[in-house]
Formats: structure tokens, sequence, C-alpha cells
């Protein structure tokens, strides 16, 4: 496993982090078993993944619960990222969505942040996050400015209750407002080879700040794993439904890109998961890839992506094949 410096925190983490939202089970991924999700996280530490990332959305509680208890006895070997700013303790903040019996709300007021992160200490039964996020940016009716939001986590920060500041889902308006009130350390938004939209401002911004991009979905949901047929169909309420490239024109093209792959798998002895990270890392060295799992042979499946070092004429050409018209 690669390891690399998160901004200027001191953080040094793997170049692949554990993403757990899928562990969060709930109406979006389904009932899941607990005790296979901790020897997944379990796995992932074993393998030298340093970084697990949660939010308290997930599974509303669920999912930083479970990585609470994998990591009670091992807490100092693992630095833990989550999030805040999706709320529903109360009815503050601009309506997000509704799900499994919550009414969310977009919410980085000073309270929400301060009350969000107590929360979320105790469901993961520790004294300290390293890197805690701002999850959604705020907006109207209930905007918060970014110096409330950043007033209240530099706070935390002094007190030694988290260790770095990210941001998710950002602009780079955002990212200039967060840098101007501290450290930024690190920013998290989608990105794979299919989803290509933060090349042009985004990651140019992040790499003049020093912060470090993490990618999340880098597999689009598995279509890049190789495993997703053209006639597959996402059930409805499901975290696949809906989206673009499960449609099934969308889904056609990408099936058939992962296809063209075969050549470039048998060079590498690898599978076309190992190729679609392989590909995100070999973009910048300030890359970290968030890969989701919930079962042990999705973390070996992930795992050795961060191991094949693709030529720039192979991420090219890799590029050429996801550029469709």
């Amino acid at each position: 496993m690669k390891y690399m410096q998160i901004g200027r925190s001191g953080i040094e983490a793997s170049q692949i982090a554990l993403g757990t939202w899928a562990i969060g089970g709930g109406s979006w991924w389904g009932q899941n078993d607990d005790q296979e999700s901790i020897r997944t996280i379990h796995g992932a530490m074993d393998k030298g993944i340093n970084l697990i990332d949660t939010a308290p959305v997930y599974g509303f509680g669920h999912s930083e619960e479970i990585v609470g208890k994998a990591i009670k006895d091992r807490r100092h070997k693992v630095h833990i990222s989550t999030k805040c700013g999706i709320w529903w303790n109360d009815n503050e903040g601009s309506f997000y969505f509704s799900r499994d019996g919550y009414n969310t709300y977009k919410n980085l007021s000073k309270r929400a942040v301060k009350q969000g992160l107590e929360d979320s200490l105790r469901r993961l039964g520790t004294d300290y996050i390293d890197i805690f996020f701002t999850h959604w940016q705020s907006v109207e009716p209930f905007f918060t400015p970014v110096e409330e939001t950043m007033e209240a986590l530099n706070e935390l920060k002094q007190e030694g209750k988290i260790l770095a500041i990210g941001a998710s889902n950002v602009s780079p308006e955002h990212i200039k407002a967060y840098t101007a009130c501290g450290q930024l350390d690190i920013i998290q938004e989608k990105y794979s080879i299919l989803d290509r939209r933060i090349e042009a401002e985004i990651l140019p911004c992040a790499e003049s700040y020093g912060i470090t991009f993490q990618a999340y979905s880098p597999l689009e949901q598995g279509i890049l794993t190789g495993k997703i047929q053209k006639d597959y169909v996402p059930e409805e309420g499901s975290a696949r439904f809906g989206k673009k490239w499960y449609e099934p024109e969308y889904l056609s093209q990408a099936v058939d890109m992962v296809a063209s792959w075969r050549g470039l798998c048998e060079k590498y002895n690898c599978t076309p998961t190992h190729l679609a990270i392989a590909w995100i890392t070999a973009q910048g060295q300030s890359m970290n890839v968030l890969c989701g799992a919930r079962k042990v042979e999705q973390l070996e499946d992930n795992i050795g992506g961060a191991d094949i070092l693709l030529t720039q004429e192979e991420c090219d050409w890799m590029r050429a094949q996801a550029s469709f018209k």
C-alpha cells in the first residue's frame, strides 16, 4: 500500500481509503451483516488501509456505530474521517431529502457543526476525529457563511477534537472561502473515468492551494467493476436508482467501454476495478481514492488498483474510450 500526506495536516494516509456508505445499510443499500462489515474493516486495516471514511447520514448513524465497534481496540492504528452538514436533529436548515423516516436539512451553522461532532464522537466511541468534512455546502434559504462554519471548525481543531478540516462537494469559490478562514487540507468530490467534470476548475484550484483531492464513487457504484451487464435495472429507491450511468443508453456505452479494457487487464493481470482505480491515482500526486466495501471480497478487488502504474499513453487511451458522443 502506498501512503501520502493529507494536505499540510501531518496525517499520513493510505492512498486507498475505505468508504463505508454501504455499511450503513438502510433503504439505500439494504440490510447488512454487521459482523461481515466489521471483518471488512479489519481486513482493510490488515492490508494497509489506514483511512476509513464515514458520515452521520450513512444509515442515520449506523455506519459510524459499526466503524466505532470495528476500531474500538485499534483506534491508534487508523485515521477516521466523518462529516457534518446533513442534519436531522430538528428542522433547522434548508430541506434536503426524506428517507427511512428522517427529514434531513443542509445545516452548517456553528451550532449544527459542533453538535454534529459530539454526536459522531459518541457513535464512533472516540474522543477525536482525524478529518472532519463539511458534507454538503450551505444553501438558501438557511444559508450559513463559510466564515461561521470555519469558526466552529477552527475552534474544534484548537480543542483537539478534530485534527484536520475537509470539505466535500465544493466549488472553486468554496475552496477559496475556506482557505481564507483557515487551513483546508482535503476536498472530497465525485471523480471517475466516466465523470471528469472536476478536472476543469476544481482540481486545478485544489492543487494551487496544496489541498489533497479525494475521489469518491471511482467505480460509478459498480459499473466499472465489469460485473454489471447491459440488462441491469436498479431497484427503485436504491442508491443506483436514477443515476445517469444506470440509464439504459449510458449503461450500454459504459459496459462496452469496460469490455474494451480486456487487453490492459491481461497485460497487468488485473480486473477492471483495478484499472479504474489505477487511472485515478495516475492523475496527480495528490490523489486519494475512496473505495466503498462492505464485504471482504469487495475489499480484495479494490486494493490491487494502487499497485498498477499505468503509462501516460495508457491513461490517454482509456480517457479516449470514455469520451462518448
